[in-house]
């Protein structure tokens, strides 16, 4: 699995217009998945996002948690961040996994942060999705299983 991770004063997501999911203070992660991704990798990255420590305390250093500042996830999957476009000008998906292994593992990515105490909202998978974001630093990270 890949995620990157942008620390956020607030998120949303948008289908056909419509809001699907929006947070405040939190992080938006996108949610790539790959063939050789199971249970174990969600739970492992589910458990890792809940823990990382990307909010200022009061001496103004990153050692504040989600759970710390109140904040809470936007989940949206993203099959793009297993392009490869090493080659030629158009980017290949074959390391993406297929939407049959990938949504259960993002449903299973977004219920095992939950069980970590923290509020998710969702995108719509395999949705056309219009993703709006305030990103809080800049603070962006890819965290690989």
């Amino acid at each position: 699995m890949r995620a990157v991770i942008q620390r956020v004063s607030e998120a949303s997501v948008r289908v056909d217009g419509a809001v699907v999911g929006q947070i405040g203070r939190g992080f938006l992660v996108l949610l790539g998945i790959t063939h050789s991704d199971g249970e174990a990798e969600a739970l492992w990255l589910a458990k890792k996002i809940a823990g990382l420590r990307l909010f200022e305390d009061e001496d103004g250093k990153m050692n504040l948690g989600l759970a710390d500042v109140g904040g809470e996830v936007l989940a949206v999957s993203q099959f793009t961040l297993y392009g490869d476009a090493r080659k030629g000008r158009r980017p290949s998906f074959v390391e993406a996994a297929r939407p049959e292994q990938a949504q259960p593992l993002y449903e299973e990515f977004c219920a095992a942060l939950r069980g970590e105490g923290i509020h998710v909202a969702q995108g719509i998978f395999q949705a056309h999705m219009q993703v709006q974001l305030v990103n809080d630093g800049p603070v962006t990270l890819v965290v690989d299983t």
